[in-house]
């Protein structure tokens, strides 16, 4: 079984923010791929299903970003997977926005939700970033960042490059699970390229 998490506050307020790319992206694989309806256990919304012959568990955590560790853990040991069986979707703001990399294992980088899962279950599992920038106003020490992250993407943002690049993702997932990271993301990259000129936020 593969175990896809994605990151993200739980509450209607916050579904559309940068940090909730996460969720933003299993919420599209959950309806592409016709998984079970969403269920609540262990703090969380999951669901299974199948991507081609490979039986997917979706967890969100449904406690806030910081305390998205204890969920995803708990869920885990219940069906029995261990890290290297554990992808995780999140937003990064050190990548441009519409970039996307893949990783295995490493430092949280300062994303509260990672940090958290690192205490729970340790480095050792893959990692989507989904890159959404900064704040163009943010200076490295300032509330900035937060304001980025905890702010809606624009209609110009979710139009140009955000759904877009979702879409692209979902279709395209697959390829994580051979283990193939640099074709999933030469793949996206090709079919979904980051945009050139994002729009400042402020003008949204």
């Amino acid at each position: 079984m593969i175990v896809l998490t994605g990151l993200g506050n739980p509450g209607a307020k916050y579904a559309g923010h940068r940090h909730n790319i996460g969720f933003i992206l299993l919420d599209e694989i959950h309806q592409r791929y016709e998984f079970s309806p969403w269920r609540s256990k262990h703090n969380a919304a999951l669901s299974d299903g199948r991507i081609g012959t490979r039986k997917i568990l979706l967890i969100k955590p449904m406690a806030y970003m910081n305390k998205s560790g204890l969920p995803v853990k708990d869920a885990m040991a219940f069906y029995k997977t261990a890290p290297d069986q554990l992808i995780v979707a999140h937003d990064d703001i050190d990548l441009a926005p519409g970039k996307v990399r893949v990783k295995m294992g490493g430092g949280h980088g300062g994303h509260n939700g990672l940090r958290d899962i690192d205490r729970h279950l340790g480095p050792n599992y893959r990692r989507i970033k989904i890159g959404v920038g900064r704040s163009p106003f943010a200076t490295p020490d300032d509330k900035q960042v937060d304001t980025h992250v905890l702010s809606d993407f624009g209609k110009d943002e979710l139009q140009h490059w955000v759904n877009p690049l979702i879409d692209c993702m979902a279709s395209e997932i697959d390829r994580l699970f051979g283990d193939d990271d640099n074709e999933f993301m030469t793949t996206v990259a090709r079919l979904c390229p980051p945009p050139t000129n994002p729009r400042d936020p402020k003008e949204e």
